[in-house]
């Protein structure tokens, strides 16, 4: 498996007690405390300064310590300015004096307490460590004199190869992601082009594939807006398709990938967490970037752990029909189905991975992204391809390639019908949780970007505006959608049951204030008179802002009287602000 004893010395110089890890450690961990880091000001000084006036201090077990990943905003500096800085320091002081609360996107709420974890954070905040690249690796290119740099380089590349071993000895997983122009090239650093760099995505598989008791991670987009990443955005952001500046790492860097699943599958064997255990080897193949396993039935059951009566009978979160369909096995569904295993499944207690309750197979398969051959057999086996889950989102808002757009209308899936009550046609979701193939699928079957009005009152734009961030198609479907002719003026109106959700997240937002409430009832009370101007402004989207005013859309308050300026400051996206200055009303 790869695991190594790591043998880092602590402060004293003395060898810190042999710890099992799974990742090797060749060059000391080097953190600064938290405290220190906060008194800090301007620009990130570099490695050996900070070990200069002894601001540098070694790992030793029990140092409670915060892994902030970022992406440099500069070729020669990662910060130049000192912005990513402030907003970090501004969180963690957040963080440390209840302001500022970590949260879940509304738009992915499970149903998930992450209320221990909070406190957690504060905690390992309160008497923390920060490693941060910048201060822990000495850099080639911030030279003194004296140095030696055949000996910086090995120093350098030895640290760089023990990252992996320091993501997993960290307590806390922090990305540190406001949407900041490069200072060299000026392109956009947000999470969107963090979450596409092979690197990243490697140190966010060491992180929660780890063995922490606590393995969320917190995204920073602003000084104002934290949030636990979306389960799925991990596991559907592969290392082998991330983005690499040296292509030869590639390879490297997926087998401490490799490494990190292949011990994350045994450790849960070991421990009985049988669900997550099954889960984790059925998607194997896929967050490898391999092809999908046609298991022999003896070794399927042998693997899976069932035996053959509990493979047929078996209803738990993830049965054995379960298991073959995430793991991409369409013979073992096949086998399955013809052994009288049930295929009508409602999917339970998977929602910390990202799936949720109430889903059907049909819906696991297509959304997570199987082939078409998987959605033809479940589909020939007789699964309803106009079923819906009780909020009536329907199994054509699931599609995530024009290969299942084409599967579904084999059996007449409906692309054109909103579900009840939720009031929501296909193309609302397909917008923002797919591609863009798939999108411009529906768009040329004539699938209306402009649909009436109905039950939660979202558009196909607004939806995709409001999930872009983290789409690496997400500006593109806005702008797709645009050209199809899609309203940017149009305000979202509820009717039916959620006109009462929305009083009642009013009056909330009223008597508690803004900042109180937590985001689902902020969103619900804003969400009358919304538009995807508003929303853009609210999450920080500088391109998407500019592409919409583009096409015609007019910066106009919600039925609360909030501005896009507004939005914009009260989450601290001040880098949109200057986009409306200039905007006559």
């Amino acid at each position: 498996m790869g695991a190594c004893v790591s043998q880092c010395e602590g402060e004293d110089g003395s060898a810190a007690a042999p710890v099992k890890h799974v990742h090797q450690c060749l060059f000391p961990m080097y953190l600064v405390k938290v405290s220190d880091f906060l008194e800090m000001k301007g620009v990130p000084e570099p490695h050996h300064i900070l070990l200069q006036k002894g601001l540098l201090h070694q790992w030793a077990p029990g140092m409670r310590v915060i892994f902030v990943s970022h992406q440099w905003l500069g070729s020669a500096h990662p910060d130049p300015q000192g912005r990513h800085a402030e907003a970090l320091r501004s969180t963690l002081q957040g963080m440390l004096d209840g302001t500022l609360q970590v949260e879940l996107d509304v738009a992915y709420d499970l149903g998930i307490n992450f209320g221990d974890f909070v406190e957690y954070t504060r905690q390992n905040v309160l008497s923390g460590y920060i490693f941060l690249d910048w201060f822990a690796i000495p850099q080639i290119t911030a030279r003194t004199d004296g140095v030696n740099e055949e000996s910086t380089k090995s120093d350098a590349a030895l640290a760089v190869q023990s990252i992996p071993f320091y993501v997993e000895t960290s307590n806390i997983f922090l990305a540190l992601v406001p949407e900041l122009k490069h200072h060299d090239t000026g392109k956009c650093c947000n999470y969107t082009s963090w979450l596409s760099r092979g690197w990243c995505r490697a140190e966010l598989w060491c992180h929660l594939l780890s063995d922490k008791p606590f393995t969320q991670v917190i995204v920073v987009y602003s000084t104002k807006e934290s949030q636990f990443m979306f389960p799925r955005d991990w596991q559907e952001n592969t290392i082998d398709e991330g983005d690499f500046t040296v292509e030869s790492d590639r390879h490297v860097v997926k087998k401490l990938g490799e490494v990190a699943l292949e011990h994350k599958i045994q450790n849960l064997s070991s421990a009985g967490q049988l669900n997550l255990y099954r889960f984790f080897l059925a998607r194997r193949s896929k967050m490898l970037g391999e092809a999908p396993t046609t298991w022999e039935v003896e070794s399927f059951l042998r693997h899976f752990k069932f035996d053959f009566d509990s493979a047929i009978s078996d209803k738990s979160s993830m049965s054995a029909v379960l298991c073959a369909t995430f793991a991409g096995d369409v013979a073992m569904v096949q086998f399955l189905a013809n052994k009288k295993a049930d295929l009508n499944v409602s999917l339970h207690g998977l929602e910390p991975l990202g799936y949720c309750t109430g889903w059907n197979l049909l819906m696991v398969a297509l959304e997570s992204r199987q082939s078409p051959e998987m959605i033809r057999a479940l589909l020939s086996l007789g699964l309803d391809a106009n079923s819906a889950t009780f909020e009536g989102t329907t199994v054509s808002c699931f599609a995530r390639s024009p290969e299942h757009v084409d599967e579904l209308l084999e059996k007449k899936a409906d692309f054109h019908k909103a579900g009840v009550p939720v009031g929501l046609v296909p193309l609302v979701k397909v917008a923002d949780t797919g591609n863009l193939e798939t999108v411009s699928k529906l768009l040329a079957l004539r699938c209306d970007p402009n649909p009436p009005m109905d039950g939660l009152g979202v558009t196909p734009l607004l939806s995709a505006v409001a999930l872009s961030r983290g789409n690496p198609d997400g500006v593109e479907i806005v702008r797709t959608l645009l050209k199809s002719r899609a309203d940017p003026n149009v305000a979202s109106r509820q009717t039916g049951m959620w006109l009462t959700m929305v009083g009642v997240g009013r009056a909330k937002v009223a008597l508690l204030g803004r900042e109180f409430c937590s985001p689902q009832t902020r969103s619900v009370a804003t969400l009358p008179g919304a538009t995807p101007l508003l929303t853009a402004a609210a999450i920080g989207i500088e391109e998407v802002v500019e592409l919409l005013l583009s096409y015609g859309a007019t910066p106009q308050a919600n039925d609360r009287g909030e501005t896009c300026e507004f939005l914009a400051a009260a989450n601290g996206h001040y880098n949109v602000l200057p986009c409306f200055q200039t905007v006559s009303v």
